[in-house]
């Protein structure tokens, strides 16, 4: 059954979309050969996209189960890709969700049956007006880009929602899959209008991440999976909502890789600029500044470089521009109004600076550990054998920019990443690619539990060669079973039954499996299922709810039940789950 227009689908298209872009930003990032070839929009529309998602999250934060209105969400939508808009690929993201917003935010006008106003109609305008705000946003458009299926995706909607045969009222799913339709039309088409996509054989890598996000639209609306067809023609193959499941739960939409060829040098594939290979940097700030003043910076930019963009409005712009003279871009904003969060990214070099007073440099270490953790017990276990730390607090996961900092934070030439969560797969590797770009080597193992990490780092050594070090650590991290305890907060179903508030449930590598009445019971019944398949260690990670009684009686019954198993008990502190359980 379609979902209605509103906040919570506006929750929901935000985490599928950031879902969607995470599983294609390696394969957005391989075909991106315009407007300059570093090999980045995948990883700047998911960066984009994650800062949207965390302030539509935040504008539920104390709500529940109350919600915002439909205007509060879209707001925070778009002003979170504003602030957190990287490239030019998510500037333009953030001023499509921007126009979007200034129509789904004004309060419907009433017109009765009249099919032009239904909802449906709505979302066809919300398009529409995105798709001309981000021409106008964009110096010079150049068409065959994310410009192109923009404009491409508005039309389609606008005629799904005026061109019904019984002039019924389209729903908002039925528009939302026209756009979605009409954009991949148009993406596969923009090879053959832009010459740079045509000799290296790929698609606009914005627009392909235009068709996720849109995809994610439709599965928020409809509760479809959407795959997308593989390059060079064919339908979106849609599957009904009784397969994918309600949109309540966040449907998956599955953004298989469409099927291209990236050039094997994607550096010789741009189009000469005149007089030389292009700009050297890309400068990205935030602006405080009024209409007046932008309009001035706008020409300024315009005649410093190229691929310039300035988005935002009501005072506050993301400004993006290529240039080769850095610092004259800033002193335009700084003439323009308030500047700050200035980014200058060296395309030759490939390292990123923020603009900033820095002490003298120190020595790099040679390699160190990043970590993300629940629980300042944890937190100092981890500290102790030499990682950063990074804290996992409840409801409120790491973003990739805090990843990154704590990368930065290490100090290291090289990193082992260890996201420690299975939900933090996409973000931990957004993190990795923007280390790598500032020449810091990373590997990322992707743990999935606290008790993962202590493994991987009980065999971590550092004089050992990096990539024997990784391999020694991930396989102790994927030798490890981990389980967690917690505490249902309503009746629900699970794997393992129907659940009533207040049960202890015992999850088995993410799956409820056990359902009991207190902790040490559950414990001891997820204990002896873990350790049925053999085992030679047991990790137990306690909570501040978790009696030193019951720890002790969990010690005791693995003592007697499995003597060659050793035990090994940790203090998890606040914030840390009820009980972690690991066994190698």
């Amino acid at each position: 059954m379609p979902q209605n227009l509103d906040a919570v689908a506006v929750r929901a298209w935000s985490a599928l979309a950031l879902d969607a872009l995470g599983q294609a930003r390696e394969e957005i990032d391989a075909i991106n050969v315009y407007p300059v070839a570093d090999g980045d929009t995948g990883t700047n529309l998911y960066l984009t996209m994650e800062s949207a998602a965390q302030a539509v999250d935040a504008a539920f934060t104390g709500l529940e189960p109350a919600r915002p209105a439909l205007a509060e969400a879209v707001r925070a939508m778009a002003h979170g890709a504003l602030i957190g808009a990287r490239g030019n690929s998510g500037t333009i993201l953030a001023e499509l969700l921007r126009g979007m917003a200034q129509v789904l935010s004004a309060e419907p006008e009433g017109h009765g049956g009249d099919a032009r106003h239904s909802e449906g109609a709505r979302l066809a305008l919300a398009l529409d007006r995105a798709s001309q705000a981000a021409y106008r946003a964009v110096a010079h458009p150049v068409e065959g880009t994310v410009l192109t299926v923009a404009k491409a995706a508005a039309e389609a909607a606008d005629t799904a929602a005026t061109g019904s045969p019984d002039c019924s009222p389209p729903d908002s799913a039925a528009v939302a899959r026209a756009a979605y339709e009409g954009a991949c039309a148009a993406l596969d088409a923009t090879p053959g209008q832009l010459a740079v996509l045509g000799r290296a054989g790929v698609v606009d890598a914005g627009g392909r991440g235009l068709v996720a996000v849109l995809g994610a639209l439709v599965g928020a609306l409809s509760g479809e999976k959407v795959r997308p067809r593989a390059a060079g023609g064919g339908h979106a193959r849609v599957e009904s909502a009784e397969q994918a499941g309600p949109p309540q739960g966040a449907p998956a939409v599955l953004t298989e890789p469409t099927q291209l060829t990236a050039p094997t040098d994607p550096a010789t594939c741009a189009d000469p600029a005149p007089g030389g290979a292009g700009p050297a940097f890309e400068v990205i700030y935030l602006l405080e500044a009024d209409d007046a003043a932008v309009d001035r910076l706008r020409l300024r930019l315009d005649a410093l470089g190229d691929s310039l963009v300035v988005v935002g409005g009501d005072g506050l712009w993301n400004v993006h521009v290529h240039v080769d003279d850095a610092g004259a871009a800033v002193e335009a904003g700084v003439e323009a109004g308030r500047p700050y969060r200035i980014r200058i990214t060296h395309f030759g070099l490939g390292d990123a600076h923020t603009v900033r007073t820095q002490a003298p440099p120190r020595e790099r270490a040679q390699r160190g550990i990043v970590a993300v953790v629940p629980g300042d017990g944890l937190a100092a276990l981890y500290a102790e054998a030499g990682a950063t730390t990074v804290p996992a607090r409840a409801g409120e996961p790491p973003g990739s920019g805090e990843l990154v900092e704590a990368i930065r934070r290490a100090h290291a030439r090289e990193v082992v990443l260890l996201p420690n969560d299975a939900g933090l797969r996409h973000t931990a590797a957004a993190a990795a690619e923007q280390a790598r770009s500032e020449g810091v080597r990373v590997a990322l193992i992707p743990t999935r539990s606290a008790v993962q990490g202590i493994a991987a780092l009980a065999v971590h050594e550092p004089d050992r060669r990096f990539d024997e070090d990784v391999v020694a650590m991930t396989s102790a991290a994927g030798a490890t079973r981990y389980a967690e305890l917690a505490v249902a907060e309503r009746q629900s179903w699970t794997t393992a039954g129907i659940c009533q508030a207040g049960d202890v449930l015992g999850l088995i590598d993410g799956d409820v499996a056990v359902i009991g009445p207190e902790i040490g019971r559950t414990a001891t019944a997820v204990l002896d299922r873990m350790l049925a398949a053999g085992g030679e260690m047991v990790t137990l990670v306690l909570g501040d709810e978790v009696a030193d009684s019951v720890a002790e009686g969990l010690e005791k019954h693995v003592r007697d039940g499995h003597l060659a198993v050793d035990t090994v008990l940790y203090r998890g502190g606040p914030q840390a789950p009820l009980l972690l359980i690991g066994v190698e």
